[in-house]
């Protein structure tokens, strides 16, 4: 059996011989959107605002280019610390149906003490979020559920999540993720666009797809605003789309965010000061309170 036909026996097994108990409190958020339009930059801030308030989090990087760890403060010279999931296959099969038991708070069952499946898949960031990657994937045509995906699919659909626990999901750029209906599952998506047509028709597509598998709260972030005529142009373009929002979000053009690329967390001491910080701010209390809720 060649590697990619055992990681696709690995997913099988994982979604065989764990149980599903459901969230007792904690929820998820998938973020998505264009390549580009901010996806991982705002993942980060949503990670580490949520930590801020109290929050266990876990931030899954999706993204094959692997750039959550260094936004999230990880020095890119320590590149070694990042073990992707899909490098581990070893470790899940040898983890695969153990009894489940106490650990660090979320709770997986294939696994026995969960802080052993981020230290072993991933990484604690400076800032206390823990960072589950994914690692470099082949992309897949659309509708297709590679093995590596398939693996990411069981294991993050399988955490039970109990009160103060979250997930947040940055994703690959596009729709490929909703194909597969990686997302199914999740609560609440976040998707990003800034004020150019393809990055809009991106998020158009992403809503529908979002609401055909059923996630109950999806968030509208219009990112890179320079005028009221970039967000006159976002809401003209997604046109009747817009009703399958729950909010609408405006992240201000902000050149100053480039002198903190790529670790993006010391911006925060400006907080009060910067709209942006704000309106991020904004955006994690929304999630938060929608998480509280159950969907109707």
């Amino acid at each position: 059996m060649n590697r990619r036909d055992r990681i696709k026996a690995v997913a099988d097994k994982i979604k065989q011989s764990t149980k599903r108990d459901g969230d007792e409190g904690g929820f998820r958020v998938v973020v998505t959107g264009k390549g580009g339009a901010g996806k991982t930059t705002t993942v980060a801030m949503l990670s580490y605002l949520f930590v801020q308030a109290g929050f266990n989090v876990l931030a899954v990087d999706e993204d094959p280019q692997m750039n959550l760890p260094y936004a999230l403060g990880i020095p890119p010279g320590e590149s070694d610390r990042i073990v992707p999931l899909s490098r581990n296959l070893d470790y899940i099969e040898e983890k695969v149906g153990a009894r489940p038991g106490e650990g660090w708070g979320l709770m997986l069952t294939l696994n026995p003490d969960v802080s052993d499946v981020v230290d072993r898949f991933g990484v604690r960031t400076p800032v206390g979020v823990n960072l589950l990657v994914m690692g470099t994937v082949v992309q897949a045509a659309t509708g297709c559920l590679c093995p590596e995906n398939a693996l990411l699919d069981a294991v993050v659909r399988y955490i039970n999540l109990r009160k103060g626990e979250v997930i947040l999901m940055d994703t690959q750029a596009g729709v490929e993720h909703f194909g597969r209906a990686l997302a199914k599952g999740f609560k609440q998506a976040v998707l990003i666009t800034d004020p150019t047509f393809n990055s809009i028709k991106v998020v158009k597509h992403s809503a529908h797809l979002a609401k055909e598998i059923g996630i109950p709260y999806i968030h509208l972030l219009i990112n890179r605003v320079r005028s009221e005529r970039d967000i006159q142009k976002v809401k003209d373009t997604l046109g009747e789309t817009l009703s399958l929002f729950s909010d609408v979000f405006e992240l201000p053009y902000e050149e100053r965010l480039l002198e903190y690329e790529p670790n993006i967390i010391p911006m925060f001491s400006h907080d009060e000061r910067w709209p942006l910080l704000r309106e991020v701010r904004r955006l994690q209390e929304t999630l938060q309170r929608y998480g509280e809720l159950t969907p109707g």
